[in-house]
């Protein structure tokens, strides 16, 4: 059986990884002074920097709708015998809900609730694109992925509290209190949902450093098979940093760097920085 791995552009994953995988990917829409942009294909991050920083607001974005996803699973079973789909958590978007409803419409669609976000998500989607070339069933492509889902580790440490609050995500009196004490909040997905874990004090560097170490040491229960960096940093320094901390650690197999896409850009602000990876 011939089968098409997809997926929410949600995911982060590199155009190089896109197409070594043979992954297509479906955009979600960042509005812009009303006007819509397909996500990584119209707009990019620095687009949506630029246009916070000057003040004129925040960007939101859309789900995928029914239709949209109609059309993109039916031109897919063109060519392919079936497809499996990985989305934007259900907690986060109601993506997930959109492909199931338009999948009910056809035959041998498979929509798969990644409970993730970013390369949280992005690593089902490799997964699930080695499982099918290894000739799996869609069938049990997606049970396999729902049991994975629930392996994966995926946090971001953020330098600003300013977009999750023009987002409506964050108080004021908590945007204003973190700015003072110089706080860097590190997001944590747990159950599919977004949660406030340990705040890094000092310097966004100094912040990252340790929370590398706090998530990767002095722990028996990480898969060092394939961890991903990802991050919205404008400069070299952070990223390059961190991939020399992790690869000195000498565990995982494969370290892959990431830029986050306009989704995560969008609520988290530049020099946010997340290691993601699977537990045993």
């Amino acid at each position: 059986m011939k089968i098409r791995i997809t997926a929410d552009s949600t995911c982060d994953l590199s155009p190089e990884l896109v197409e070594k995988y043979n992954i297509r990917m479906l955009p979600l829409q960042i509005v812009m002074d009303d006007k819509p942009y397909k996500d990584g294909v119209e707009i990019t991050p620095s687009d949506i920097f630029e246009y916070v920083e000057s003040g004129k607001g925040i960007c939101h974005t859309t789900a995928v709708n029914i239709e949209e996803y109609t059309e993109f699973f039916k031109e897919e079973l063109k060519e392919y015998d079936a497809v499996v789909h990985i989305c934007i958590s259900s907690e986060f978007s109601t993506c997930y809900q959109n492909a199931c409803l338009a999948a009910e419409e056809l035959e041998n669609v498979y929509p798969v609730d990644s409970r993730n976000l970013s390369t949280g998500s992005g690593h089902l989607v490799i997964d699930a694109a080695i499982m099918a070339e290894q000739g799996m069933e869609p069938q049990e492509i997606k049970k396999a992925l729902d049991d994975m889902a629930e392996k994966v580790e995926a946090s971001f440490v953020i330098n600003t509290l300013k977009y999750l609050h023009k987002g409506g995500r964050c108080s004021s009196v908590a945007a204003l209190g973190a700015n003072l004490l110089q706080l860097k909040p590190c997001i944590e997905v747990v159950d599919g949902k977004m949660e406030v874990g340990k705040k890094y004090r000092g310097s966004i560097e100094k912040a990252i450093r340790q929370y590398v170490n706090d998530r990767l040491t002095g722990r028996d229960d990480i898969d060092y098979t394939r961890i991903f960096i990802t991050h919205t940093c404008p400069e070299r320094e952070i990223p390059e940093t961190v991939i020399e901390q992790v690869k000195n650690l000498g565990l995982f197999e494969e370290v892959i760097e990431t830029i986050a896409g306009c989704t995560v850009s969008n609520h988290c602000g530049p020099n946010t920085l997340g290691v993601l990876f699977y537990r045993k």
